[in-house]
């Protein structure tokens, strides 16, 4: 029942207040659009204002859509991250359970969100046109796909706030078949590259001559023929590699902070990869190099992030003694060169230049694992193209090569590029590491494996009907292995084709194996008959 109160100002003018009966049994009081409430001059218009105050309140809670004045005041940044606006203890965020994997991408997505223009609005006020403006300009900044991500994630958060009664609908939701329908082939991301068995063959036997030791050899192998991930691959423990099969139990995920975390694999896609016979001793090989448990985890890993016995590299602190500089320094010139005086950084720089420096490069002794912009940088863009990504202070510029032995050997040190002899041609220019799982996929296809095997390979899950009714049998396994080791036989023998030798150790054994198997190969044939004798000895030949 609606009734007036009357009050007297501080400055002592007398006016009204409206209050009403809410839905939820409590009186309420007629607010204004600033969240206070309303001063009536006279009784009578209070009095009709909170009349028609508790009608429509009345009328929303009828259809549902009733929300408390109190709550509907709750602006989205106070909601994401608490009254205190940390996020830590309080608020949306802390409230989800996440991996450090998954925590570290939301923190991207909610900054995004948090610089909209309604952020600081209440959540009742926020409407689909504002939601949907906001997602078309972060398309136009060239989000891309990014933005979408953005959008679902808003959604999932006021859809937490329409069940806690902060609103009655949730504005991000999207309304199906509006919009141009050209839109959704525009929409489609820039095609992924990939290679052939050939091709990865290749690509692995660069990244281990840059590298200098065998790990990247093996690793680059490994993926290909399994679509492993990235953090999958490096954080393989040896207990899960088995004779016929590797266990994915878990990875090693990069941190924004450098910090690798050992966690399930993405969207806990546990299963076994089945292990053609050479992948496996190429693995068994690998882990009795593999060094002593490292200090992050205290646990032993498959590959490792520091250079081979052999390979020495200077470190930042060789340059920065060479420079007479501190670290700090060095990685300023290498980052932010122009906080850095000219004299001083033209020392830096030539001191880079005389050691061969590579940043991130080949890893160190004292890193255990590899870092994602280091191996991208120093080993896989390379290899693939045949060029050395741009990274300050340097542009990007061809891998200089003294051209034997074939396929070359990086020149490094001082004056590498005048000493050059030849260079690389890439084998597939914008390939990604990503690119080696969609390779994978690309050879399942082409051997004609099933798509149940083929998603349970890759850690995919699909929830349709006729997956229900799919089922992975030894057949299909045992001819998706066959499969991998013929492809894997014939890029062997292509390779061979090309030049006889390789510099990587793992390699050159496989192609003197292979040459040998080639050679050894004979064609029995009976003698012709002469009289009554017979045909007891076989003539023989080599077949090329």
């Amino acid at each position: 029942m609606a009734f007036t109160e009357q009050r007297v100002g501080r400055d002592g003018v007398t006016y009204y207040r409206g209050r009403y009966k809410r839905p939820d049994g409590k009186y309420g009081t007629v607010l204004g659009s600033d969240g206070r409430a309303v001063r009536y001059p006279t009784k009578r218009i209070a009095l009709r204002e909170a009349r028609e105050a508790e009608h429509e309140a009345n009328a929303a809670a009828g259809r549902g859509r009733w929300v408390a004045p109190e709550v509907e005041r709750t602006t989205l940044r106070a909601f994401i991250l608490g009254p205190g606006g940390t996020g830590v203890d309080e608020g949306w965020l802390a409230a989800q359970d996440l991996a450090a994997s998954s925590e570290q991408s939301y923190g991207h997505y909610i900054k995004r969100i948090l610089d909209t223009d309604f952020a600081d609005d209440p959540i009742a006020d926020i409407d689909g046109a504002a939601i949907d403006a906001w997602e078309k300009r972060e398309k136009q900044r060239g989000a891309g796909s990014s933005a979408g991500t953005y959008r679902r994630v808003l959604h999932l958060i006021l859809e937490d706030a329409v069940e806690q009664s902060l609103r009655t609908t949730n504005p991000a939701k999207k309304r199906r078949n509006r919009g141009r329908r050209a839109g959704r082939s525009t929409a489609r991301g820039p095609e992924r590259k990939i290679t052939t068995a050939l091709g990865l063959l290749l690509i692995a036997e660069r990244a281990a001559i840059l590298a200098g030791r065998d790990d990247e050899f093996v690793e680059t192998v490994m993926t290909g023929y399994t679509g492993m991930r990235w953090g999958e691959g490096v954080g393989l423990e040896p207990e899960y590699v088995r004779e016929e099969s590797i266990q994915i139990e878990w990875q090693l995920y990069e941190l924004d902070s450098g910090e690798l975390v050992r966690c399930p694999p993405k969207d806990d896609s546990y299963r076994t990869i089945d292990s053609p016979r050479f992948l496996t001793r190429l693995l068994r090989e690998q882990i009795a190099r593999s060094p002593s448990p490292c200090a992050c985890h205290g646990l032993r890993y498959v590959y490792r992030g520091r250079a081979g016995r052999g390979v020495e590299r200077p470190s930042l602190a060789t340059v920065a003694r060479a420079a007479s500089v501190s670290t700090g320094t060095v990685s300023n010139v290498l980052n932010r060169p122009d906080r850095v005086r000219a004299a001083t950084r033209q020392r830096v720089e030539q001191a880079i230049a005389d050691l061969g420096y590579a940043p991130g490069g080949a890893g160190g002794p004292e890193a255990a694992h590899w870092r994602r912009s280091g191996h991208a940088a120093w080993i896989w863009t390379p290899a693939v193209s045949g060029w050395y990504p741009k990274k300050a202070p340097r542009d990007a510029r061809p891998v200089p090569l003294l051209a034997e032995p074939w396929p070359g050997v990086p020149a490094r040190g001082r004056g590498a590029a005048a000493r050059a002899t030849a260079s690389w041609a890439p084998i597939q220019t914008g390939m990604t590491r990503h690119g080696r799982r969609h390779a994978h996929r690309a050879l399942m296809e082409q051997l004609g494996t099933p798509k149940v095997l083929m998603d349970e390979r890759m850690g995919h899950a699909d929830s349709s009907m006729s997956a229900r009714y799919s089922h992975v049998t030894a057949p299909m396994r045992q001819a998706l292995v066959a499969g991998l080791t013929e492809l894997w036989e014939t890029s062997l023998v292509a390779r061979l084709a090309m030049w006889p030798t390789s510099p990587v150790p793992a390699l050159e054994r496989l192609l003197r194996e292979r040459e040998a198997a080639r050679n050894s190969k004979i064609v029995s044939q009976p003698p012709p008959q002469r009289g009554r004798k017979a045909a007891g000895i076989a003539v023989t030949s080599a077949v090329p």
